[in-house]
């Protein structure tokens, strides 16, 4: 994949893989103005019905894409983070549902975001506007139409991808048959801004990041070094918050880092692991999308302006799964239980993804995850 210096932002020109565009045109904002000639980046797996009742639509988290299942490959520098949820004889059956991804408006994996050209053909960099999970979900909505998709049959998603699972049940009730947020909350909670916002003040303090201009500075000249040491710092603490306390113990303990003695400057084996983490992540993604993407987390609230979260989660007229993970430090399973309670689920308790690995749980424990979502889809299954 070619890569901007400054930035692990996709750009146009760059190798594209199993990735489609959907020109969906102009997206007005929630906070007021608009996007221009938003692009949305989505791959497809399966085929739609002649009926179109079988599509799927699956949301992806903070750093996720459209790349959900597959191997590393032009467009890709990743594997699918959802491997073996789509395919032949998975719960996402390709030869019964046809499944959409898209990457979210402000992303930088082909979808509309900072890194994007403006107008007037440069990066929008620290021009692109604050958006909301609504704005996300309106520019999904864009897709959705393009597509010609009158209503999904379920949509999935964990963390933020969950975020906006429960803005589409609640703002389009008429479009989704079914609804599975996973690892989230009804809203943010000051826990969660306040982690959120140490990781965008670790990214926005770096000297390379230049208001978020260093986008603009990279299209004149490619060589301008990017906040590489801000957002992997950011990663590290967001990815610690990942993981739970229990996993971390056991895994690293106080080991040093192989060949390292942290009391004359070297690592513990948990900080090699962290500082890891950090640095992948700067080879992949861009620093702006995820100041962007990290405030509308913050923003997240199905409530405002409707008259509360109860009353606005009463809008759903949708099947609905609620799951959680019961070693999740970062969304707690308590708000999947009070979610659950909020949206009728019969008992008022969410489902248990039971592991050892935190909020990283709802990716990780494959088996689990598989089964809920075909129990999801039995349930609206085209007969």
């Amino acid at each position: 994949m070619t890569l901007r210096p400054a930035t692990g932002a996709w750009r146009d020109g760059d190798p594209i893989g199993r990735r489609r565009f959907a020109d969906v045109g102009e997206v007005a904002l929630e906070l007021g103005g608009v996007v221009p000639d938003v692009r949305i980046a989505y791959e497809t797996w399966g085929q739609l019905s002649r009926r179109r009742d079988n599509a799927v639509l699956v949301l992806h988290a903070l750093t996720g894409d459209s790349h959900v299942v597959g191997e590393v490959e032009p467009g890709h520098p990743t594997p699918g983070w959802w491997q073996g949820l789509i395919g032949p004889g998975c719960p996402l059956d390709t030869d019964r549902w046809f499944v959409v991804a898209p990457n979210l408006l402000g992303g930088c994996q082909g979808s509309t975001g900072p890194s994007s050209l403006a107008p007037d053909g440069r990066p929008w960099a620290s021009r692109f506007p604050r958006i909301t999970i609504r704005d996300q979900v309106t520019a999904e909505v864009a897709l959705t139409d393009h597509l010609g998709i009158d209503a999904w049959a379920a949509v999935i998603g964990g963390s933020m991808g969950g975020m906006r699972v429960l803005e589409w049940g609640v703002a389009e009730p008429d479009r989704v048959r079914a609804i599975a947020p996973l690892a989230v909350s009804a809203t943010a909670t000051a826990d969660q801004i306040a982690l959120q916002s140490i990781q965008i003040r670790a990214i926005e303090d770096d000297p390379h990041y230049l208001g978020g201009d260093y986008l603009l500075a990279a299209h004149e000249d490619p060589s301008t070094p990017g906040p590489h040491t801000g957002l992997a710092l950011a990663r590290r603490l967001a990815h610690w918050s990942y993981r739970s306390r229990e996993e971390l113990g056991l895994r690293f303990g106080r080991s040093p880092q192989e060949g390292e003695d942290p009391l004359v400057g070297g690592r513990y084996a948990v900080e090699s692991y962290l500082d890891h983490h950090g640095s992948k992540l700067t080879a992949r993604f861009d620093a702006a999308s995820y100041v962007v993407l990290a405030r509308a987390m913050n923003d997240h609230d199905v409530g405002r302006g409707r008259g509360g979260v109860s009353a606005a989660l009463s809008r759903v007229d949708a099947e609905v799964l609620v799951a959680g993970v019961d070693s999740d430090r970062l969304y707690p399973l308590l708000q999947q239980h009070a979610l659950a309670h909020q949206l009728g689920v019969p008992g008022d308790r969410a489902h248990v993804i039971r592991s050892p690995y935190g909020h990283d749980g709802f990716l990780i424990e494959l088996r689990q995850v598989q089964a809920l979502v075909r129990e999801l889809l039995n349930r609206v299954a085209p007969r």
